[in-house]
């Protein structure tokens, strides 16, 4: 049984200056014993309130109980209740300053009630036994700017459903899901975020209890066994979290203590209007022990390998939700919320501090500089960022007509001009198949086939681009309709021939991509990547090189996004000899037309495309070609697997 006592002089000091980077331990709701009785110790921040006290079933909900203390002038009240065990429902009892009094779920519960009920739980997260050692000691030794990454994004709630229409559990998910991402290949899975929130609709993305795994899908311990099932089959898993804002329900924080506690004084910026929800106010020393204790506690107590950061933008621009309906300016007259841009870096200083192999990714939707840099050069301090820049433009030039796609060719190279200046993951996100924007298959233009076949080269297309890798669930196997988050994804479509060849596909292409190290090794280095021809829009036709470590590591990618079929298309090559195709989104295992290339490439003493030698290559429709130089191991393993 832990010793704890009451809240320390030390710790409170921290707390105060924004620096306990792990006040889940002071604060909240602990099993502990003290003076040899044992009980449940309750501390809570509130600064204004007049009076505190704790009520739960144990008291019948009277206030009048079990009044809190205030410990000195600290506005943390704490009171320790002998007898009490795990599994107890509390609230706190605030008397505001304006005479109100309002029933409050802790900030710092473990569990919560399950919705609509709204209570915390008192809940023990100690006593699981992980398995995972051998997970973290291979993190420690590989460096994943250099490695594969390929992440599926899942809403867990919506992947697949019991057919009551009840969610799966943690336990149940661990031993589904899990095998399916690993058998596709991801090394990943992003889960939106199961912090606890009152409304499905939200998708975890307005909170209420950000110490709390949401009690949808079971226990804190159930969801300690998936992330042990994750790390057990060798993938990592990324959480969403959302430090930008919080909702407005009464048993949440707003107002917590009758004033404006972990949101602006300031109604413009402290509203959400888009959202609505509330800002967390990052010029409270308070708020950011609150926040960055967040962060590490999911990775502290869940074992979390990285944080997907929602909503920085919104976070570092004042005026993001305005609308035009005010203007809110920073004290040097500027437009950047500078004690958000502080927190942030604070945030990733602190992460990687105690967990250095963490992954921290921004989804940060405008060109504000340097956010994947370290913060002692000036950066915001994070390791990765979606780009968004490519995906918009990418899912652009996908939709548009096959006839017109030459004039948008800018949209398929703008790219490659800025793909180093970030540490970037590419993401087809759920962000992109809501709220009537159509499925990825759905987007693509054209009959049935060519639906398939557009989207077999988008994807091939996003594997050969620099940059990490992100799907949501769905896209593997070509959902027709958008994500429906009410009901599971259309599983029945692999009944059909089409669907299940673009899921192997999908697998195929993962299994290849993590094998081609040209394709990742230098992911963020301009070394890895040089343009055979972009500008052959007439044709709706790019070709570039990317590159390994090692010299002669190289692949070159064929991409054409018209229909037709390219039977003597010469490009240039940087070396002599004999090329093979080593992939193909045409072939007919894939529901293509099975144009491929047979057999070696003959190399020519013809220089083209700035390159000194050049081929004639028969390139396929809508379609992905790759093709390396033969060498004694290529032919070795050519061999061998025709055998």
């Amino acid at each position: 049984m832990v010793q704890v006592s009451v809240p320390s002089d030390h710790d409170i000091y921290l707390f105060h200056e924004g620096n306990l980077f792990h006040s889940y331990k002071m604060l909240g709701a602990h099993i502990v014993e003290e003076k040899e009785r044992k009980g449940v110790r309750f501390s809570v921040w509130a600064p204004h309130a007049k009076r505190v006290s704790v009520v739960g079933n144990f008291n019948h909900w009277n206030g009048n109980s079990h009044p809190m203390k205030p410990v000195e002038q600290s506005g943390v009240w704490t009171l320790f209740i002998p007898e009490l065990q795990e599994g107890e429902l509390y609230k706190y009892e605030i008397h505001t300053p304006h005479g109100e009094v309002t029933l409050k779920a802790d900030p710092y519960a473990f569990y919560s009630e399950l919705r609509p009920n709204t209570a915390s739980v008192v809940c023990s997260l100690e006593g699981y036994e992980w398995n995972d050692s051998k997970w973290f000691a291979k993190k420690k030794k590989e460096d994943i700017y250099h490695q594969p990454m390929l992440v599926y994004e899942v809403h867990l709630g919506s992947w697949k459903k019991k057919p009551d229409g009840e969610f799966y559990t943690y336990r149940e998910l661990a031993d589904e899901l899990v095998d399916y991402a690993a058998d596709l290949g991801y090394t990943h899975i992003e889960i939106l975020p199961i912090l606890e929130h009152p409304f499905d609709r939200s998708w975890g993305y307005q909170v209420t209890g950000f110490y709390s795994v949401t009690s949808r899908y079971g226990t804190p311990q159930d969801f300690m066994y998936f992330v042990d099932k994750c790390h057990e089959k060798e993938i990592g898993v990324i959480l969403d979290w959302v430090p930008a804002h919080f909702c407005k329900d009464a048993h949440g924080l707003g107002k917590f203590d009758g004033t404006p506690l972990y949101e602006p004084t300031d109604e413009r910026i402290a509203e959400r209007v888009n959202w609505g929800t509330y800002s967390f106010d990052y010029s409270k020393p308070e708020v950011v022990s609150f926040l960055i204790s967040n962060a590490l506690f999911w990775m502290d107590v869940y074992h979390i390998d990285g944080l997907r950061v929602d909503a920085v933008s919104s976070m570092i621009y004042l005026n993001h939700e305005a609308n035009n309906q005010y203007v809110v300016k920073n004290k040097f007259g500027g437009f950047e919320n500078l004690e958000a841009i502080e927190f942030i870096k604070n945030l990733n200083k602190a992460v990687f501090a105690e967990h250095p192999h963490s992954l921290m990714i921004a989804e940060e939707s405008t060109a504000w500089p340097n956010v994947s840099a370290p913060t002692d050069i000036g950066g915001l301090g994070f390791n990765y960022k979606w780009n968004m820049g490519w995906m918009n433009d990418m899912l652009r030039y996908m939709e548009t007509d096959t006839i017109h796609r030459g004039s948008h060719h800018n949209l398929v190279t703008f790219s490659f001009l800025y793909a180093f200046s970030e540490n970037y993951i590419l993401p087809f996100s759920h962000d992109e198949v809501v709220h009537g924007k159509r499925s990825l298959l759905n987007k693509m233009p054209g009959d049935y086939w060519q639906k398939f076949a557009n989207l077999r080269a988008l994807y091939g297309y996003m594997m050969a681009h620099p940059g990490k890798k992100l799907l949501f669930m769905g896209g593997e196997f070509g959902q027709f309709d958008e994500w429906k988050d009410l009901t599971e994804l259309d599983w029945m479509l692999f009944d059909y021939d089409m669907h299940k060849k673009m899921f192997d596909y999908v697998k195929e292409l993962n299994a290849f991509y993590k094998e081609t190290r040209s394709l990742w090794r230098l992911d963020h280095e301009p070394e890895g990547f040089e343009w055979i021809n972009p500008d052959d829009h007439s044709q709706n036709v790019v070709t570039f090189i990317r590159r390994g470590k090692r010299k002669g590591d190289y692949c070159v990618v064929v991409c054409n996004f018209s229909p037709q079929v390219y039977y003597d298309y010469r490009i240039g090559v940087p070396t002599q000899g004999f090329y093979e195709e080593v992939f193909n989104s045409d072939a007919e295992r894939f529901g293509g037309s099975g144009q491929l290339n047979e057999g070696k490439i003959k190399v020519e003493k013809e220089p083209y495309n700035n390159q000194p030698y050049s081929a004639s290559v028969k390139i396929p429709p809508l379609a992905v070609t790759i093709l390396k130089k033969v060498t004694k191991t290529s032919k070795k393993r050519t061999r061998k697997e025709s055998t």
